[in-house]
């Protein structure tokens, strides 16, 4: 499974002299910004004339991405003919993607936003994202790694450019591991055995979590792993399915663990579940590799406790 994020830009950017609100967001990465728009300029008549008046072409951006700021600032910087507006937005389905659904139902969505490959169908199926495969030549889609950029084509039309793909991955609190002797899991039958070892050494403690709210895309991660497939489409239909043998095996999994109080049963990203992570109660999080970012900032007490691993398999090959 792997997780990641990628940005996005509406149909008519704003010159000085066009004024006219944006009506609809685009994925696509900013360090490619120019790249697109220098080459959409002479291929494209409708971008073209967006260009016509004075001073450079404005563009909005919205992400929830720390360092963006800085990265709009080193654009604008460096380019005379196109200027960026950021505005930083929460993240969460509650924050920044609420924003930008609102915003373009109201007509006056940015021209880029970032997004995450979750959302990306949802948008699209809503008509917020623009067809943008013309705008990415085969020169540009050799930069980008094919199984990113299948997460971002639908029935052979493409509405994002990636900006990250990450695999998931096992962070754990190294410290408690070495000191209660606990092996790193490298397969899902280590990680049982491990969660035993840790409950047994200390009682109050637990391996991971699995969340009750924001859980089903890593439910969605671990089942992909296993081999299923929930949906996908053909011919401008969706075939969705979540009866499959491999998704079973990993419910199965999962419930055995929950029976036998070895994870701890708590909403994603609440109050409970960082004060869990901050005390060492909860010792391990199985989520992408983006989240040691996240960690640095909500468990500074952590500094150098924690470490990470490949998430484990099922085969052990």
């Amino acid at each position: 499974m792997h997780q990641g994020r990628v940005h996005a830009w509406s149909e008519t950017p704003r010159t000085p002299g066009n004024r006219t609100p944006a009506t609809a967001g685009t994925t696509a990465l900013l360090t490619l910004l120019a790249l697109v728009l220098a080459g959409c300029a002479g291929c494209s008549t409708h971008r073209a004339a967006d260009t016509a008046g004075d001073g450079p072409v404005r563009l909005t951006f919205w992400s929830p991405l720390r360092g963006s700021q800085e990265v709009v600032d080193e654009f604008n910087r460096t380019h005379d003919t196109i200027e960026v507006d950021f505005q930083q937005v929460p993240s969460g389905e509650q924050g920044g993607w609420a924003k930008l659904s609102n915003a373009a139902r109201a007509g006056n969505a940015p021209d880029v936003a970032t997004i995450e490959y979750p959302q990306l169908p949802g948008f699209t199926i809503d008509g917020v994202p623009r067809d943008i495969s013309e705008l990415l030549p085969d020169s540009v889609r050799r930069k980008i790694l094919p199984q990113a950029l299948d997460l971002t084509t639908f029935d052979g039309r493409t509405y994002a450019v990636p900006v990250d793909i990450e695999p998931m991955v096992f962070l754990y609190r190294k410290d408690i591991f070495t000191r209660n002797h606990i092996p790193v899991p490298k397969t899902w039958a280590e990680f049982e055995s491990s969660a035993r070892k840790l409950k047994q050494a200390q009682p109050r403690s637990r391996i991971a979590s699995l969340f009750t709210t924001g859980g089903t895309l890593y439910l969605a991660g671990y089942a992909w792993q296993a081999g299923a497939q929930w949906y996908r489409t053909s011919d401008d239909t969706w075939h969705v399915s979540m009866d499959d043998a491999p998704t079973r095996k990993v419910a199965t999994y999962w419930q055995r663990l929950m029976d036998n109080d070895l994870v701890r049963v708590e909403p994603g990203s609440s109050q409970q579940w960082r004060a869990h992570m901050q005390s060492g109660e909860t010792a391990g999080y199985l989520a992408g590799a983006w989240a040691a970012g996240s960690m640095m900032s909500s468990t500074p007490g952590g500094k150098g406790k924690w470490a990470i691993a490949p998430m484990p398999q099922w085969d052990p090959a």
